[in-house]
């Protein structure tokens, strides 16, 4: 049986009428850029996530390049983040002229880990001013967590941490639309609301996928989302006048309509994908698999949230990976490699002076990760099949 790692047709086709008729709108009244289709999808997006503002921008990419030049983080300027996560996370601190520090994760979630953090942290001094600044005396200005596969990292020690070293907080949550945390104060957040702010992606794999690229950066105070418009224009404001230099960072009124059609079903759709990790828990546990993947952790699975987990991706451990992988292709089985090498190895950043063995959960997790099918439409039979595979795999 054929199963492909991701399926969208599906879903399109639920949704073509729809759809269909607001591009229509568009085309008809030709108002292509912003305006009031891009309005409504910010009023409905900041709405479901809990932020007071949203701001529509080009990708995912650009939300982060935005809430960066934003903060006016440059040259001189270091970031903590995680290696173990798509480029652009370090990319955009790059384009900005500041430096990124990569931290390890944890073995368990993938996701950035809060000790390693501190352990980081502790080995900075402060300046004159009172200051972070790393052992190459670049001031450490703020955090990066990525809310990776769809779960949540742990915020609130996070938080606490920034708090105490005077840094900003800046939400990667561009896999992890919905996902909710369940914070120390008894209040649940969704992903990208936890900081000074928060970046999402819609590029079309994504649980709020476009039909192309598209993005939005979340945040509650309202000087910083008027700067983030700004910056998307050019820096421009009012038309035709600079006061600095911003970027091309526009959401079009075709993706926003799009999006805004998608967005009443994402909840239903993050509901099926547990539906579908849960029939995979279930299946791997009656095989006898569990003692030779680990499947994806649940930390706030029964903490009263509905999106503990929204499974953007399915991502097991497999120490052998690689063959696993072959295997399945040779069944028909899609899969892919979330990350095959940690950022801090990557070749152009080579300058920063990492080594193998810096972040060793990272290169675990490079070495070991394979994300499985998994989308709303999966039907029962195609992950048996999924299944069935891994246990010839095994058996052998």
């Amino acid at each position: 049986m054929q199963v492909p790692l991701l399926d969208l047709s599906e879903q399109y086709r639920r949704l073509a009428g729809p759809i269909r008729d607001e591009i229509e709108e568009i085309l008809r009244t030709q108002n292509f850029i912003l305006g009031p289709k891009v309005e409504e999808f910010e009023c409905a997006l900041a709405d479901y996530c809990g932020a007071k503002h949203a701001v529509g921008v080009s990708s995912g990419t650009d939300a982060l390049l935005d809430i960066l030049m934003a903060l006016e983080l440059g040259p001189n300027d270091a970031v903590i983040t995680t290696a173990y996560t798509f480029f652009a996370t370090a990319g955009c601190i790059v384009r900005v002229g500041a430096t990124p520090l990569f931290v390890d994760i944890d073995a368990v979630t993938f996701n950035i880990s809060p000790d390693a953090i501190a352990n980081f942290l502790r080995r900075c001094e402060r300046n004159a001013e009172g200051r972070v600044v790393d052992p190459a005396g670049r001031v450490v200005r703020a955090i990066i967590p990525v809310h990776l596969f769809g779960l949540c990292c742990d915020m609130d020690a996070i938080n606490a941490l920034a708090e105490l070293y005077q840094l900003q907080v800046i939400e990667d949550a561009a896999q992890a639309i919905g996902a909710e945390y369940p914070a120390a104060d008894g209040r649940t957040h969704r992903a990208g609301t936890m900081s000074l702010a928060g970046s999402l992606s819609f590029y079309p794999s994504k649980n709020l996928g476009a039909a192309g690229d598209a993005g939005a950066v979340l945040c509650n105070d309202g000087a910083l989302a008027g700067r983030l418009r700004i910056y998307r224009q050019h820096g421009m404001e009012p038309r035709y006048y600079h006061h600095l230099v911003g970027g091309n960072f526009r959401l079009d009124a075709i993706q926003a309509a799009i999006l805004k059609v998608k967005l009443p079903h994402l909840d239903d759709w993050s509901a099926a994908r547990r539906r579908v990790a849960d029939f995979y828990r279930e299946q791997f546990e009656a095989c006898g698999l569990t003692s030779k993947v680990t499947l994806p952790a649940e930390p706030y699975r029964g903490r009263g949230l509905t999106n503990h987990h929204i499974y953007h991706q399915y991502v097991i451990r497999a120490p052998e990976r690689d063959a696993l992988q072959k295997h399945l292709a040779a069944r028909g089985i899609g899969t892919a490699i979330y990350y095959p090498l940690g950022l801090h190895e990557q070749e152009c950043f080579a300058g920063l002076g990492y080594h193998a063995g810096d972040l060793p959960e990272t290169e675990r997790a490079a070495r070991e990760s394979l994300a499985l099918p998994i989308y709303p439409e999966l039907r029962p039979e195609m992950q048996s099949a999924v299944v069935a595979a891994m246990a010839d795999f095994f058996a052998k």
